[in-house]
């Protein structure tokens, strides 16, 4: 066929759910691990809509599998989706909401004031890219199911009877299509960490989770009764507090700000940034519009109260080290990039976020002057630091240390050099660095082996950051450079693995360096460059025939095979295994497991090394008492 022959009938009409289908990243980001959970999400924002609009208190979510693949429920004690039929279409508008893009109540601002939904797209494509989906609505005393599947209705809408005395709301449960999804699993990790944040920012809302893909089934309850103050409380953890929490809030008739920060002893500004309680993870207008009255507010204070330094001048990641910040805007008509909600775009949140915050701190400064004076001293001392950071890091680049054409000598490098074909593992100890060289396959992959000390970001100076011997190799063998001229663009390696020991130490090093990465080379997390090798955890041999398992699931479905009698070998170190092995388990692209990284990941990876490595010593006692059950292998 001539490819020129370009006319009408080459035209294809994708209808609603067919186009979901057809292009499902469009609407959920990917058809792996992350668009599988933002599934679940879509469906737990609009129960949170309805206890942002006063409705529901009680928001459960369960987690059950079926066949392989987990499914969710997400069940709230709102007003219920209407059920009655909608005269335009001549249809339930439960039907409609479920099966029509575009559809819903979210549009005149009328049934919500406010809503993280914005397209009416949320309910639709759960449907579209689930194998089926099971609404149930409790109305009006009665109580409704309607079943879908792929897009389509499967079912007419049922009347069950009449339901229990008093009560409404929704519950839907939904099941992932694996035509669609490579991923089988909610990544459960990141949705606790959101239905923690989502308690803190509905204080009195009760969010139950219940996690029944294993038995016994595991079941947690979050609540907040102080809100954002409960939240800074948590997202400060154990670092000693400067100033005292500084809250502002502000309100028109479509918008409201509720911002609360604190100083604290700490080099890095920790940010967490929502609009209509969605998290946005690239911040936007809102989170620019605060920058920049932080660092108005504070000069003109220093200007008019305290005068200037001699040779020093303040600038705005001055005003911002060591301050931990909540920033949660409710609006109508929120403008996302992407469908997926990462940043805001509305260009007026900038104007009302910007002026509002600065009058209100600004006044703030003036009526606590002890408040203000601490507020300077911290953010003169991070100057200082950053002018001899500066100073540094020039004379690590008049050294070499970070850049140049030399690679480190202790780099076994690989013989392609297209970044999109290249990557690089970073091993721990000259035991893993020599079998892991041996296993490798020179053309494409490299081998760093880390030795002496990883250093603690979290409490360490730019000065001693900058003179750290492992960072300079890191660093020069990734090519990237640092600060001023960190190129993520110039990376040598598209696929960075950290394959550390099944150990303590182990844990403890990658940590360690994803906090460095978070910090320092969070575009590499950003671009997905960043991976997790998982080595096996046991060896399982009966005469000839040798299995691996990477967890103790597998481990006992091995075993069941075997009637329980196998030899059983847990490996701690990746020097236990032979080259063979190695490859064949854990560098082989064919068979091996990666975890690729991701901003969630590497900011709990900040927040648990600043519980378990931090001075707060109760802090730290509380989270090993609370999580000591789940401890299975302790080094001694």
């Amino acid at each position: 066929m001539d490819d020129s022959d370009y006319s009408a009938k080459d035209i294809m009409v994708l209808s609603g759910p067919q186009g979901v289908r057809k292009r499902p990243a469009m609407y959920i980001g990917s058809t792996g691990s992350p668009g599988f959970l933002h599934l679940l999400y879509e469906v737990i924002d609009n129960a949170i809509d309805e206890a942002i609009a006063g409705y529901a208190k009680i928001i459960t979510v369960r987690l059950t599998r079926e066949d392989g693949i987990d499914v969710g429920e997400v069940s709230d004690d709102g007003r219920g989706i209407p059920v009655d039929v909608i005269p335009k279409v001549g249809r339930p508008a439960l039907e409609v909401i479920m099966t029509s893009l575009h559809s819903g109540a979210k549009f005149e601002n009328k049934a919500y004031k406010v809503s993280g939904g914005l397209h009416g797209v949320g309910l639709t494509v759960v449907n579209s890219l689930s194998e089926y989906v099971e609404v149930t609505v409790k109305k009006d005393g009665s109580l409704y199911r309607q079943r879908f599947s792929r897009g389509t209705a499967t079912s007419m809408l049922e009347n069950l009877g009449k339901a229990p005395d008093g009560e409404s709301g929704t519950t839907i449960r939904f099941k992932p299509d694996k035509e669609i999804f490579s991923a089988k699993s909610f990544d459960t990790t990141e949705l606790i960490e959101r239905l923690r944040d989502l308690a803190y920012l509905n204080p009195g809302i009760t969010i139950k989770y219940i996690d029944e893909r294993e038995e016994p089934a595991k079941t947690h309850e979050y609540f907040s009764k102080n809100g954002l103050y409960d939240f800074l409380a948590h997202l400060r953890g154990s670092k000693k507090e400067i100033t005292k929490p500084i809250f502002i809030t502000k309100q028109s008739d479509t918008l409201k700000l509720e911002l609360i920060m604190q100083y604290v002893e700490s080099y890095n500004e920790e940010l967490l940034s929502f609009v209509n309680k969605i998290k946005t993870p690239e911040g936007g207008t809102h989170v620019t519009g605060f920058h920049s009255a932080l660092t108005r507010a504070v000069a003109n204070y220093n200007t008019k109260n305290n005068g200037k330094k001699k040779g020093i001048s303040l600038e705005g990641e001055d005003t911002r080290e060591g301050l931990v910040t909540i920033i949660a805007i409710l609006m109508q008509n929120p403008e996302f990039e992407g469908q997926t909600k990462e940043k805001l775009g509305n260009t007026s949140i900038k104007a009302f976020v910007e002026n509002n915050f600065y009058s209100e701190f600004s006044r703030y400064l003036e009526e606590n002057p002890t408040e203000a004076s601490k507020i300077l001293e911290k953010v003169y001392t991070a100057a200082e630091a950053r002018e001899s950071a500066r100073k540094a890091r020039e004379l690590a680049r008049k050294k070499g240390l970070f850049e140049g054409a030399v690679l480190p000598g202790k780099l076994a490098d690989c013989t392609e050099s297209d970044p999109e074909k290249c990557e690089i593992f970073i091993v721990e100890g000259e035991s893993a660095a020599g079998s892991s060289k041996q296993a490798r396959d020179r053309f494409f992959q490299a081998i760093l082996p880390l030795r002496g000390k990883i250093l603690n970001i979290e409490k360490a100076t730019e000065e001693k950051i900058f003179g750290n011997a492992t960072l300079h190799t890191m660093v020069t063998a990734f090519g990237t450079g640092i600060r001023e001229t960190f190129s993520a663009d110039a990376v040598r390696y598209k696929k960075i693995i950290l394959l550390t020991d099944a150990d303590v130490d182990g844990s403890h090093i990658r940590t360690l360096l994803l906090t460095f990465f978070y910090r320092f080379m969070r575009p590499l997390i950003d671009k997905g460059y960043i991976y997790i090798g998982q080595p096996p955890l046991y060896k399982i041999a009966k005469g000839r025939d040798i299995k691996y398992a990477y967890s103790d699931n597998e481990l006992n479905e091995i075993m069941k095979g075997y009637d329980g009698k196998a030899a059983v070998q847990r490996y701690k170190g990746l020097g236990e295994m032979n080259p063979e092995q190695l490859w064949e388990t854990t560098m082989d692209p064919k068979r091996r497991v990666l975890k690729r990284i991701t901003v969630g990941d590497a900011e709990l990876a900040n927040t648990m090394f600043t519980i378990l490595m931090g001075l707060d010593v109760e802090q730290r006692r509380h989270f090993l008492e609370e999580h000591s059950s789940e401890v299975k292998f302790l080094d001694i």
